[in-house]
């Protein structure tokens, strides 16, 4: 297809962010899109481009002391009827219009149109962010090219609504597996009913009191729930089992190992099996490009209720925050969208500070 990303649309970041809005990327199937995007990037004299799978990275080398990281994901969820974007007075709607393609345009209309800036700056627009990790373009990048993700800081582009949003949670999931025995239904008594016995560990989530943590003046507000719940044999069967699943969201002064720790306080008396967990992040508001950030931003930082690649690049002890102009609580949503006026003041804070002085 023609490339949709002409001169003109690239200079504009409201018209930029349609135009990617409208090339469909749902996860695994980003090449329309990263072959668009990898063709303005490698016409552009002042930045090196390479790509990995269909992530595109392109960096500038003009010997600055210090590098910073903008990186983007390219996929969305699957389309639910919002596909092309469509305009409503100050809103545009559509498919990734929020999480994440307004901060891709910051990032790509940038990379285009700003050839010296006061960093030196590399730029990431990788695929599947939305789907198992084992498909994420950093975790691939990671593995076969660790040297393009070096840096002194990074933003991700997420949806924020144009405030910073330092580090992340952590986040785990875990079994909580009840026993009983098995028994005919009409005789009870002579079993002993699991999915009953969950009622205690449901007590126990329904008491619990989360930790309110505060980091850097950044507050992380913790969450223990059950997010499913399994257990029968037949309508006729006394249960010997039920399991729970429990989703631990958890302040980044805990690493997993410390969190596990916590869950099996919590659930003593209860197997609990592990089975998904991933390191929060630190605010790392200390760099001195994060300082020159918040200054441009203007406003306080609050901390990210959630996790999001931020956390890769704090385990390779690179200081990292979020900041995008959609808003979080409309991301995946039907009627999806994003404010204009948020794409305009969020491009020019970052024009502010990654401009030379």
């Amino acid at each position: 297809m023609e490339n949709p990303l002409t001169p003109e649309v690239l200079a504009d970041p409201v018209a930029l962010t349609r135009a990617l809005v409208d090339i469909e990327s749902v996860s695994l199937n980003e090449k329309a899109i990263a072959d668009c995007v990898e063709e303005v990037l490698r016409e552009a004299p002042h930045l090196t481009t390479f790509r990995h799978g269909n992530t595109v990275m392109a960096r500038t080398d003009l010997g600055r002391a210090q590098r910073v990281v903008l990186a983007g994901h390219l996929d969305t969820v699957p389309l639910n009827d919002n596909f092309p974007s469509t305009m409503r007075g100050d809103l545009m709607y559509g498919c990734g219009t929020s999480d994440m393609k307004s901060g891709v345009a910051f990032a790509l209309h940038l990379a285009v149109t700003l050839p010296d800036p006061r960093y030196d700056v590399t730029y990431f627009f990788y695929e599947a962010e939305e789907i198992e990790s084992k498909y994420n373009g950093l975790t691939l990048v990671a593995e076969a090219h660790p040297e393009w993700l070096q840096a002194d800081f990074a933003v991700l582009l997420e949806p924020t609504y144009g405030i910073v949003e330092a580090g992340c949670q952590g986040t785990m999931r875990a079994i909580v597996t009840t026993h009983g025995e098995r028994a005919h239904a009409a005789r009870s008594w002579h079993g002993v009913n699991a999915i009953h016995g969950a009622g205690e560990v449901l007590n126990r989530l329904r008491s619990y009191e989360a930790r309110r943590v505060t980091i850097d003046g950044c507050d992380y507000r913790e969450g223990l729930n059950a997010v499913r719940i399994a257990g029968g044999v037949a309508g006729n069967v006394i249960p010997d089992r039920c399991e729970i699943e429990i989703n631990y969201r958890y302040a980044p002064d805990r690493d997993p190992a410390a969190a596990e720790a916590h869950l099996r306080e919590v659930f003593a008396g209860f197997d609990l099996e592990v089975t998904d967990a991933a390191a929060g992040a630190a605010p790392g508001l200390d760099a001195p490009p994060a300082q020159e950030f918040l200054a441009a931003v203007g406003a306080a930082p609050i901390g990210k209720l959630g996790w999001t690649d931020v956390a890769r690049f704090a385990a390779m002890g690179i200081p990292a925050l979020n900041f995008g102009p959609g808003d979080p609580n409309l991301a995946h949503h039907k009627d999806e969208h994003v404010e204009l006026t948020k794409i305009r003041d969020g491009a020019a804070t970052l024009h502010r500070w990654l401009a030379p002085a």
